[in-house]
């Protein structure tokens, strides 16, 4: 069984970063001093559930974790800071700071480093989630200590319902759209003023107009998805928010 450090103070450590082709040096200390962190770790950048859906799911309710008083949302992987920021431009997670643990000194610290050498991953984490208030772990997530990599009480809803309960969490809304497009704008543009974030798909990047009729069924954009609802275009949309 993993140790729950609920009370007590996060590992006192040194993370050498590469930041600008520079190196850089941020201390744990510095890192939860004074602010309400949402942590979560998990076993490796680029494999499969941390890429496809721990870290894009903190990244999407990061809003909605700082509407409710958290600071910071940090992921923590014994990976080197190279890797580390690889992945980070890969996911595009502009509302995560990623922590490279590569000597797994914080997560050993933690009680949370494993061996994972049949898979020739080496010492790698343990996968959860805490909070942390000026240093000090308030609450912790547990993955269940049963084989392979579980994922059920880490991920950032469990996280957001510990924080409040009642917190509205952002509904999800895509965009399909091209370059130089006014309806497209228009439409971004009616988004944002009615308060919604959105994914915005963009053709030419390996999206289509024979792809977007495959999905849409259209072939004009702007195409509007909201909980997975087709609304349609800049006109649709603005009809559908204004009921």
């Amino acid at each position: 069984m993993f140790e729950n450090k609920e009370g007590q103070k996060v590992p006192s450590v040194s993370f050498p970063l590469r930041v600008n082709n520079e190196w850089k040096t941020v201390k744990s200390d510095e890192l939860f001093a004074g602010k309400t962190v949402a942590v979560f770790s998990l076993p490796g950048a680029f494999t499969p559930t941390c890429s496809s859906t721990h870290l894009p799911r903190f990244n999407e309710l990061a809003a909605t974790l700082k509407e409710n008083g958290v600071d910071e949302i940090v992921c923590v992987s014994v990976n080197d800071t190279f890797v580390m920021n690889a992945w980070g431009a890969d996911q595009e997670c502009e509302n995560i700071t990623l922590i490279p643990d590569g000597n797994g000194d914080f997560t050993d610290g933690m009680g949370m480093l494993v061996d994972k050498q049949d898979l020739g991953f080496g010492k790698r984490s343990w996968r959860y989630s805490m909070l942390v208030k000026d240093g000090v772990i308030d609450k912790m997530f547990i993955e269940p200590n049963i084989p392979g990599d579980p994922f059920e009480v880490s991920d950032a809803d469990t996280m957001l319902e510990y924080i409040n309960p009642d917190a509205a969490k952002p509904q999800a809304v895509s965009i399909f759209s091209k370059p130089g497009c006014p309806f497209c704008i228009k439409a971004k543009e009616i988004l944002t003023a009615n308060g919604y974030r959105y994914e915005e798909i963009l053709l030419g990047k390996g999206i289509t107009l024979t792809s977007l009729k495959a999905i849409t069924g259209q072939e004009s954009t702007p195409q509007v998805y909201i909980e997975g609802e087709h609304i349609g275009g800049s006109d649709q949309l603005a009809d559908f928010l204004s009921k």
